[in-house]
């Protein structure tokens, strides 16, 4: 069976899932507006610039997610993929992703946004799989760092392998779709790399090596071969 794997953020949906939390924590007041903002903008600039120190984000990020119970995360999450996320699920996307799907391919999100946030998305999209950053769990409670190797750059290919080791029976051709720089490494590692509305960065790779250029945000693109 074929394996389809998706980036998250600015792939499938149209905006950035963590950095829209931040955003939205800020909204409703679970953070100082003001400070938490200029941080999360910070290391949202890091990301797309390929420098962002997983660990250090994580630590920021993570602390709204140590600092509540589990009753008022969920329900703060409900409220924020209806007024924040769905917004950013367009039809090409959902098409994209039920293309695929018809193919009989097994379908993946692999992000490096955390599996709090993510899970319901890739529920939304109807995607079963997903390799997200896991926030460190004691007991009910989350605490500000991450369990086990970061969905992010080279981490993404070190859990998906991991994942594949215990899925010996896909052993089809493998489609990776992502915006980003960082998703290099793991876009050299499949049979059918596509950059989705690429970086500047993402956009000069794959015009060299000759990777499909597609669009799901209404931007120019060259269609896949």
């Amino acid at each position: 069976m074929g394996l389809a794997l998706f980036d998250l953020d600015n792939t499938l949906l149209s905006g950035d899932s963590d950095y829209e939390w931040g955003r939205f924590l800020a909204d409703i007041g679970a953070v100082d507006r003001e400070q938490y903002a200029r941080t999360n903008a910070r290391f949202h600039a890091d990301y797309l610039a390929g420098r962002l120190d997983i660990h250090a984000f994580s630590r920021f990020s993570f602390t709204p997610l140590a600092e509540n119970p589990p009753g008022v995360l969920q329900a703060w999450r409900a409220q924020f993929l209806e007024d924040r996320i769905r917004p950013l699920v367009g039809a090409p996307a959902l098409a994209l992703v039920e293309k695929h799907r018809a193919a009989g391919d097994t379908l993946m999100i692999i992000t490096a946004t955390n599996s709090f946030v993510t899970r319901p998305i890739a529920d939304l999209f109807g995607v079963a799989h997903l390799i997200a950053t896991e926030p460190k769990r004691v007991g009910e409670r989350f605490v500000p760092e991450i369990e086990g190797i970061p969905a992010f750059q080279e981490g993404k290919v070190l859990r998906l392998q991991a994942w594949l080791e215990a899925h010996p029976e896909l052993d089809g051709e493998r489609w990776f779709y992502s915006d980003s720089r960082n998703d290099v490494p793991l876009l050299e590692r499949v049979d059918h790399p596509v950059a989705v509305d690429p970086d500047e960065t993402l956009a000069q790779i794959a015009a060299e090596r000759g990777w499909p250029v597609i669009s799901l945000h209404g931007g120019p693109a060259q269609a896949p071969r």
